[in-house]
């Protein structure tokens, strides 16, 4: 059969006759080209996406004004100068309270939120998909206020009364635990679930006899209205916590340390210049002076590695929110906790 094929020829522009055999191996050397081209595209293409796979195109970062180290961060451009490199966008989100943060995460609205860590527990504990894996502060953050002229001088002094609380944030598992040291519970009072600017705004209105401040909403109030901080306690708030998205994490996790080098860096910059982290506070939220310098002097910005020590604070938050029903009794809060922070990328960051 080939060397009838190789006796045979086509004609081709009328004398011009061409053998079958060198019209097969042209073919054949063609096809060669053709597949070697796509294999090398497809090899292309795959790598391509590959790199593709291990950035993201977008950090979607909260700042807050309970946060002020999120707000230098996002006022000298730091993270979207370290990311521009890499051509990542930096996308910032304002974050309300600890519960809006938290609803931001759980929608993957936001990569990295900033919450208490007794409000980050509780999303845990409610099946929310995050790490926390920072501490931007140490606050004393909330506090229970009154008016100026009540009559409320101790906790006590709440039952049958109408308190306002953000419900999930600081303040409110601040609430329980100041009731549950009083011998009373959430069922003694009137709860109002109002979100921390509406709740400060129905205290000084008098629609209700209390409210589970946040600052610097708080220092607002105490220094503008007159309002009092009629029980206060340093212990029982909970750290200020940065949380991710454990999706973000396991896929990205140079990413969380690289974000968090540049958190560290704002950091340290607010505890070295703390007259112009003051005016950068006035600046974002709109307060005065004296209001962001008290919402400051109640705020230790020492340390930024999460670890045992939140852990035994907010486990302590725990054994109150079972108590009162925030956490199902099913939850195991230990093994929650366990869960929940993770020291690994703030401990690799703080050694280089």
């Amino acid at each position: 059969m080939i060397k009838q094929l190789k006796k045979r020829s086509f004609s081709f522009f009328g004398s011009l006759r061409i053998p079958v055999w060198f019209i097969l191996t042209a073919l054949a050397m063609a096809l060669v080209v053709v597949v070697s081209s796509c294999s090398g595209s497809s090899s292309n293409q795959t790598q391509d996406s590959n790199q593709t796979a291990n950035k993201p195109a977008t950090i979607k970062i909260d700042y807050a004004y309970y946060n002020p180290v999120s707000l230098v961060l996002k006022e000298k451009g730091w993270l979207e100068e370290e990311f521009s490199k890499d051509q990542v966008k930096v996308e910032w989100v304002l974050s309300l309270g600890s519960n809006k943060a938290l609803q931001l995460l759980n929608s993957r609205s936001i990569d990295f939120g900033s919450t208490a860590g007794a409000a980050a527990l509780i999303g845990k504990a409610n099946g929310n998909p995050i790490k926390s894996i920072y501490v931007y502060s140490k606050p004393e953050w909330t506090a229970l206020v009154t008016t100026a002229n009540s009559s409320i001088n101790k906790v006590e002094d709440l039952k049958g009364k109408r308190v306002a609380v953000t419900q999930g944030t600081d303040p409110h598992v601040f609430l329980l635990r100041a009731l549950d040291q009083a011998g009373l519970s959430v069922k003694d009072i009137e709860l109002i679930p109002l979100q921390h600017k509406d709740g400060k705004a129905a205290l000084e209105k008098g629609d209700v006899d209390a409210w589970g401040g946040l600052d610097p909403l708080m220092a607002q109030t105490e220094l503008e209205k007159g309002s009092r901080l009629f029980f206060r306690d340093a212990n029982l708030n909970t750290y200020g916590v940065l949380n991710v998205r454990e999706e973000f994490a396991k896929e990205y996790p140079s990413y969380v340390e690289r974000v968090l080098a540049i958190y560290e860096k704002a950091r340290k910059w607010s505890v070295d210049n703390p007259d112009e982290l003051k005016q950068t506070l006035v600046k974002e939220s709109k307060l005065t002076d004296a209001v962001a310098a008290k919402q400051l002097e109640r705020t230790d910005l020492s340390n930024s590695v999460i670890g045992k020590e939140q852990e035994t604070a907010i486990n302590a938050a725990g054994d109150v929110l079972l108590k009162s029903g925030v956490i199902k009794n099913s939850v195991n809060v230990g093994q929650v906790l366990g869960d929940l922070i993770d020291p690994q990328f703030v401990e690799k960051v703080s050694k280089k």
